[in-house]
């Protein structure tokens, strides 16, 4: 019984790792696609900083009197995405694009269902 219990939690743990890692995939590329630049933490300074921030999360700070969004992925990159209110702009619009596109693609599949099949009480 503790075996499987052990081994049930072990599937769920990396199940919902794929999906963090495949939601920071996503993001990271509309980031990178709206200006964003990309900046690795290759020192140990940067590394610390970057440990510091909070994960997986589109962050506003201002500095020097302008606001600047972060983007800090501590796993598979080990890098902080940096931009301004034109790229944070630009990221929202493309965010919203793809959310469009994918739910058209989802909305042309189910027409194109059979939902006949399930009983009259479709």
């Amino acid at each position: 019984m503790g075996l499987s219990v052990g081994l049930a939690v072990a599937v769920m743990l990396t199940g919902c790792a794929a999906i963090q890692r495949s939601e920071a995939r996503s993001t990271e590329e509309l980031l990178a696609a709206a200006g964003f630049v990309m900046r690795p933490a290759d020192t140990a300074e940067r590394q610390q900083r970057l440990a510091a921030l909070p994960p997986y999360r589109l962050e506003s700070r201002t500095k020097d009197g302008k606001v600047v969004y972060t983007y800090a992925d501590p796993g598979a990159c080990q890098c902080l995405y940096v931009g301004g209110s034109k790229e944070y702009s630009e990221y929202q619009r493309l965010r919203v694009q793809r959310q469009i596109a994918e739910d058209q693609a989802w909305a042309a599949q189910e027409t194109q269902m059979d939902w006949g099949i399930w009983g009259p009480w479709w």
